[in-house]
């Protein structure tokens, strides 16, 4: 596994490869303290007490350092082939490591599509659930709101599908910059709060996570099912290192977003601890009233980013399987004359674009979707970690 240096594109800084990778990578794990949170105490009906609140947001911190930081950012990172990365790209070094063993070989190929099949299910799942969380923020203003999340949610969806064909060159140009905003905010909200609650800082100690188990015995490890959403989306950061390259994904991470979710997820913390009944939503609570709405745009505008992360990987894995000969021949567009990597697949494009409408239209609330997100999440990062070993 060798972790090879990726030309900058047409000679563009570390720095601003970095912020272009904002937009496309780390849109979706970017966009989950949205929902994570309350995910977490409503899977085992908590109450925010500060025991529970520590042991929480305990997990949720050291699941960020260990998955993302280690785990992908670090580790698999490194497992480039020839500059791409994704489940098809893992199977395909894999597979080279297996000598003359057809048996072992088949054992690798088989879980290296599966491994993919999820991720395509992530790619369905997450613009729908991303989308649907940040206009769901509405209603925290108005319940008069509701009846629209819907339509105002597939339309967003067809809009994002519809500019692909511009390329995730132009797009990450554009989302880059936003996202830059986004995590800002992340960042400023979070910090707010812990300046009130300095005491919800204990939690960063991994004890609280241990004593979390203690408390709750074995049914405690039901609260893994959502502690997981907090890094939907790392799956991302090897999928898309073929458009980036390592670097600027691993700048942006350590830098920028892990700052910024660590203190976006600990400032719903003491927000909490401080009243209760901010659980109706945690995260659009940070803010002032006259903020909701205003949020409410802001957030809608990041998870439509979120989505692009999905769906450049979903553009990397299918290129890579076309290549090994595992899907059949489709129109593939490169977007880009100076950059291999930004390809855009029609065909790929609007099955993904029909499949996220029926989810939203099947499912209609980001709470009903968050088991299937888990399974597809979990699932690809298995055999992802399967196919490392």
């Amino acid at each position: 596994m060798a972790d090879q240096k990726k030309p900058l594109q047409g000679g563009a800084t570390l720095p601003l490869m970095a912020m272009a990778a904002l937009g496309v990578v780390f849109g979706d794990i970017g966009t989950s303290p949205l929902y994570t949170l309350s995910a977490c105490l409503s899977a085992m009906s908590l109450q925010p007490t500060a025991v529970n609140l520590q042991g929480i947001l305990s997990l949720i911190f050291w699941t960020l350092v260990l998955v993302v930081s280690v785990k992908y950012a670090w580790v698999i990172m490194r497992a480039s082939n020839q500059g791409e990365g994704g489940a098809m790209a893992l199977t395909a070094l894999a597979s080279h490591a297996t000598g003359h063993s057809n048996r072992l070989r088949w054992w690798i190929l088989s879980i290296g599509l599966l491994g993919a099949a999820l991720f395509y299910g992530d790619g369905v799942i997450t613009p729908a659930i991303s989308v649907l969380s940040a206009i769901e923020g509405m209603e925290v203003a108005s319940p008069a709101w509701k009846p629209l999340v819907i339509p105002l949610a597939l339309g967003v969806i067809i809009g994002l599908f519809m500019v692909q064909r511009r390329g995730t060159a132009a797009i990450s140009h554009l989302f880059g910059p936003s996202m830059l905003v986004w995590f800002l905010l992340l960042f400023g909200s979070g910090l707010t709060w812990i300046v009130a609650d300095p005491q919800v800082l204990i939690a960063l100690n991994p004890w609280y996570a241990l004593q979390f188990f203690g408390i709750h015995g074995i049914g405690g490890l039901v609260i893994l099912g959502a502690v997981v959403l907090a890094v939907t989306g790392a799956e991302a950061l090897y999928a898309d290192m073929g458009h980036f390259g390592a670097r600027p994904i691993r700048m942006a991470w350590y830098f920028l977003v892990l700052p910024a979710l660590a203190l976006n997820y600990l400032g719903q913390g003491a927000l909490l601890e401080l009243d209760p009944s901010a659980i109706q939503n945690p995260f659009f609570m940070l803010f002032p009233a006259w903020a909701t709405i205003p949020m409410v745009v802001i957030s809608g505008i990041a998870t439509l980013i979120a989505s692009q992360s999905v769906i450049s990987g979903a553009y990397s894995a299918t290129r890579q399987a076309l290549l090994l000969g595992y899907l059949p021949r489709q129109a593939i567009i490169h977007t880009s004359a100076s950059e291999r990597g930004q390809i855009y697949l029609p065909l790929l494009n609007w099955l993904l674009m029909v499949a996220v409408i029926v989810v939203i239209l099947w499912f209609r609330s980001s709470n009903a979707l968050s088991f299937a997100y888990g399974t597809a999440v979990t699932g690809t990062m298995l055999m992802t970690t399967i196919l490392v070993f």
